[in-house]
């Protein structure tokens, strides 16, 4: 068995491709495939947003490319910042 880390990794590679190329390129997510991710993955961030447009804003800071799909690159993007922005409130109740 591998490290946690190891195993963190693998974990997030097998969440996109779990949602990716369930329509157009199996590499990327599309605009549907991202929301679906998002409610299913990260449920409880999103019940915190609001703004009805959520994905779709996330959806157009991921695309760096411009392409309308979020790519495995952009993707992590995604979850680094998330990270980064729980890192204090996980590490303090831990």
């Amino acid at each position: 068995m591998g490290s946690q880390l190891e195993g963190a990794m693998e974990t997030l590679i097998n969440v996109f491709h779990h949602y990716s190329g369930k329509e157009g390129d199996k590499y990327k997510l599309s605009k549907k495939e991202l929301k679906e991710l998002l409610q299913s993955e990260l449920g409880c961030f999103l019940e915190t947003q609001k703004d009805a447009g959520a994905v779709e804003k996330i959806m157009q800071d991921l695309d760096e490319n411009g392409d309308g799909e979020v790519d495995f690159q952009e993707f992590v993007v995604l979850v680094a910042a998330l990270t980064v922005a729980c890192n204090t409130f996980f590490w303090e109740n831990a």
